[in-house]
């Protein structure tokens, strides 16, 4: 028989409980135990959420410091980062019924919480916002990225959505702007391997089999710059942005490719000209085509000129 596992706690102003199971070691008590488990979280910040109550069992109750580092002890604990940077940018849903949730998400703003952002990200917003405590997202775009992410309400059709994505029935396009090269046979289509590279921030096109392919074709020309349309065939870390610059047209504003720039240096008035601007396809749970548009809008061509130098 299939071992059933805890429910986890709700979250809390929208953000959900990390997990963690107590192993077995060397452990006087609970503190030992996270100070250990987490060597880079500081033990004085640990203090802080045992005596918070942010660090709770699968009964709801709080632990304490001073317990027993018992081994196979599963508990939960909030995440809270101080100084939490405030995000100055709103998402907008799209569409919503009991099983899916569509939201156009502004340039800066993350998916899910990571790093330095737990309260300020799209998914502990909506929680928060719509009351959703169950929600989450079936793919991702980059914090840098605006546009459309998609969202399952009930757990129970999870899986079914997610399966649209690994099975690549979702069509999706893009839009950029990035530098204008006429010497290009237009459209094309870009295939290569992509992998890490030297820093784990970047992602590069490497030898090997083929496992990104993206089409690419000019929608608009203005001077030396241009805006692309962008259909990822595929779904790698970072594709379009490798792809384009290694096409010798990196997007405007990335602050990853070429060069990466120091984290926590976002500049908001030069946001990352991606946009993730349509999603289509049959909805495995009504059999409906859906067709979702964002809203949004990258910079108008002839203002580009003026402010990209």
């Amino acid at each position: 028989m299939a071992r059933i596992r805890p429910l986890a706690p709700a979250a809390r102003h929208g953000v959900r409980p990390s997990c963690v199971v107590v192993t077995p070691g060397p452990w006087t008590d609970l503190l030992d135990f996270f100070c250990q488990r987490f060597p880079s979280v500081p033990a004085s910040t640990w203090q802080t959420r045992f005596a918070s109550e942010d660090i709770i069992d699968v009964e709801n109750q709080a632990a304490r410091p001073t317990d027993a580092a018992t081994a196979g002890r599963r508990l939960y604990y909030f995440r809270e980062v101080p100084d939490e940077p405030t995000i100055p940018f709103q998402e907008e849903v799209i569409w919503q019924d009991e099983h899916l949730l569509v939201v156009d998400k502004p340039h800066f703003l993350p998916v899910v919480p990571s790093g330095k952002h737990v309260r300020e990200t799209l998914l502990a917003r909506l929680q928060l916002r719509l009351n959703l405590p169950d929600l989450s997202p079936v793919h991702r775009i980059d914090k840098d990225t605006a546009g459309l992410v998609l969202f399952s309400v009930q757990p129970a059709g999870r899986n079914a959505y997610q399966a649209l994505f690994r099975e690549r029935r979702v069509s999706k396009s893009y839009e950029c702007i990035a530098p204008w090269k006429p010497g290009l046979v237009w459209p094309l289509q870009r295939e290569s391997r992509i992998g890490d590279a030297e820093h784990f921030m970047q992602q590069t096109e490497v030898p090997g089999e083929v496992n990104a392919i993206t089409d690419i074709e000019p929608l608009e020309v203005a001077g030396d710059w241009a805006r692309y349309a962008l259909r990822p065939l595929t779904g790698q870390r970072h594709q379009l942005r490798v792809h384009m610059h290694a096409l010798g047209l990196p997007i405007l504003f990335d602050g990853i490719y070429p060069v990466l720039t120091p984290e926590g240096t976002n500049d908001y008035r030069r946001p990352l000209q991606l946009l993730a601007r349509t999603l289509k396809f049959t909805d495995p749970l009504t059999g409906v085509a859906r067709v979702f548009e964002s809203r949004r809008s990258l910079l108008p061509l002839q203002t580009v000129q003026h402010i990209s130098g």
